[in-house]
């Protein structure tokens, strides 16, 4: 009873209670609206990881949101809302496509430095945020609200201008081949890379048909990476006891200024190199012409809160979140139901993952009701 009641405290009950509850609401919505659960949720499944590319596919849209996650959870660990992570992503995007397509280096030169790139405009608009908070007081939520729209607008400005514009389209120009980080490149649609692909139908049909990238690879280990960097450096420690509480943070002689730009830097590079990721990994290669937000930021916040705001958390999240919406359009296409359901179960698990304090007062109750117990057999005992 006792391992019970410590399970229901920890975040991973919280978060399963959620994903349970949100699959709960969706299975009533169906079946009021006339649709098999059952065979919604079977349709789901099949279409997130029944054939090796689905599967590829959803790691492959788990990558943007799986950083943009781990820049939301860093900043929300040391005090800071970075709701701006829409907008980092964006110009990361942009500056990478800019980088791309005006160098042809050798590609040990030419990826490092098309990520760097994107980086570096993440970062640059982070610490902008950051900058703003830090010298004027002005809340990075409404500052990096607006920076998402700057972003947006630039990089439509970008893809219409005539350095970057392909013609008789909606896109900018593609970058250079050697800016690709698909695996295994150009080879595997060669002569050689097919002939050798022939006899393994599924490694054939994860390269062939996929832009399956060293993306999520790198992802994992930016998520590793910030987790470590927050709970096993100084720097780490200086971050948290800024968010956690400034006052004491300045009597202890940590400067409360330089580390909220410091965060909000490193939370924007990381949206950043979701951006860069996408180009470089993702066909066709370059921007679009946005009508509205593209949501890899906004979907980020879900899979960091799902997460707990934990970067490491944020993986086994951003693979949910990417199944759910990649597996989502099969249960549009076999089933007819309307892919809102999709979006009904995403927010109705984000919306529980509050769920943490009901869960504490579920084992609050549990442990009270067994103390009694014991307490009542006492009693008895002595008697």
């Amino acid at each position: 009873m006792r391992n019970f009641e410590k399970f229901l405290r920890s975040r991973f009950a919280a978060a399963l209670i959620a994903v349970l509850v949100g699959f709960a609401i969706s299975a009533i919505v169906l079946a009021a609206a006339g649709y098999n659960p059952i065979g919604s949720f079977g349709a789901l499944f099949n279409g997130a990881f029944g054939k090796p590319k689905y599967i590829a596919n959803v790691f492959i849209k788990a990558t943007p949101i799986l950083l943009t996650g781990v820049s939301v959870a860093f900043a929300f660990k040391t005090g800071l809302f970075n709701i701006g992570a829409e907008g980092q992503y964006i110009l990361g995007s942009t500056l990478a496509t800019i980088v791309g397509v005006k160098l042809a280096l050798p590609m040990p030169l030419q990826v490092p430095l098309v990520l760097a790139a994107g980086i570096l405009g993440g970062a640059a608009l982070g610490a902008f945020v950051g900058w703003l908070k830090a010298k004027f007081g002005i809340h990075e939520v409404i500052t990096s609200i607006m920076c998402n729209w700057i972003s947006f607008y630039l990089c439509n400005f970008i893809v219409m201008s005539d350095a970057f514009h392909k013609p008789n389209s909606t896109s900018a120009l593609q970058v250079n081949g050697s800016s690709y980080t698909m695996i295994l490149g150009n080879w595997k649609k060669s002569e050689a890379g097919k002939e050798f692909l022939s006899n393994i139908h599924w490694l054939r049909e994860i390269l062939l048909k996929t832009d399956l990238n060293y993306g999520f690879i790198i992802a994992i280990v930016v998520a590793i990476a910030a987790s470590l960097v927050l709970n096993r450096t100084k720097l780490g420690y200086e971050l948290r006891a800024v968010g956690f509480n400034r006052d004491a943070a300045r009597f202890s002689g940590i400067s409360v200024e330089r580390n909220i730009i410091l965060s909000m830097l490193i939370a924007g590079g990381i949206s950043g190199l979701a951006g860069a990721l996408t180009i470089t990994g993702i066909s066709p290669h370059t921007i679009t012409l946005l009508a509205a937000m593209e949501s890899y930021g906004f979907n980020g916040m879900s899979v960091a809160f799902i997460a707990g705001c934990a970067p490491i958390g944020c993986i086994p999240s951003a693979i949910l979140f990417s199944s759910l919406i990649y597996g989502g359009m099969s249960v549009q296409q076999v089933m007819g139901a309307p892919s809102d359901i999709i979006s009904i179960m995403i927010g109705t698990i984000v919306f529980f993952t509050a769920l943490p304090g009901v869960t504490g007062m579920i084992a609050d109750a549990i442990a009270k009701k067994r103390k009694a117990k014991e307490a009542l057999k006492e009693a008895v005992k002595e008697a």
